[in-house]
């Protein structure tokens, strides 16, 4: 399901079109348009690599976070793959947003992971599985985030 002209820098322009200033709203939409047109394994890498990378030419290579990257990439994916099976509008942000306000949620995270896990250095530079509860799709109940 990968499509090679999907590119991070071109879902950046896409997102930041009509804004001045990069928030978790934004990133959010962003990972739902990487998402959308690649799939969720591809998403990880694309969204990973593009924050890594610019988090790089920032000077500050150490906001990366794999962890929480990915576990991200994945809490979106796991939404707009339910929306495009259930929504009238699975194509429009603004209504999945709507439909989610939790991934909204900067701290949403911390429903997952316990704070001390993710300061580990093993989960800034590798995956760490949620150790607090599972994501929705491991319960096995097709949940909310």
């Amino acid at each position: 399901m990968t499509t090679p002209d999907v590119s991070f820098d071109a879902l950046m322009a896409e997102v930041m079109a009509d804004a001045d200033r990069f928030g978790h709203r934004r990133h959010v939409h962003l990972t739902w348009l990487a998402v959308r047109r690649c799939g969720v394994p591809a998403a990880v890498t694309l969204v990973s690599d593009g924050i890594q990378r610019t988090a790089r030419y920032a000077g500050a290579p150490q906001k990366y976070h794999a962890t929480v990257s990915r576990a991200w990439v994945e809490l979106v994916g796991h939404h707009a793959t339910a929306d495009r099976r259930t929504s009238p509008r699975p194509g429009d942000f603004a209504a999945f947003a709507t439909r989610h306000p939790a991934l909204l949620d900067k701290r949403l995270l911390t429903r997952f992971y316990r704070p001390s896990t993710l300061a580990t250095p093993a989960a800034r530079t590798t995956w760490t599985p949620p150790d607090l509860a599972p994501f929705p799709w491991q319960r096995g109940d097709g949940g909310d985030a």
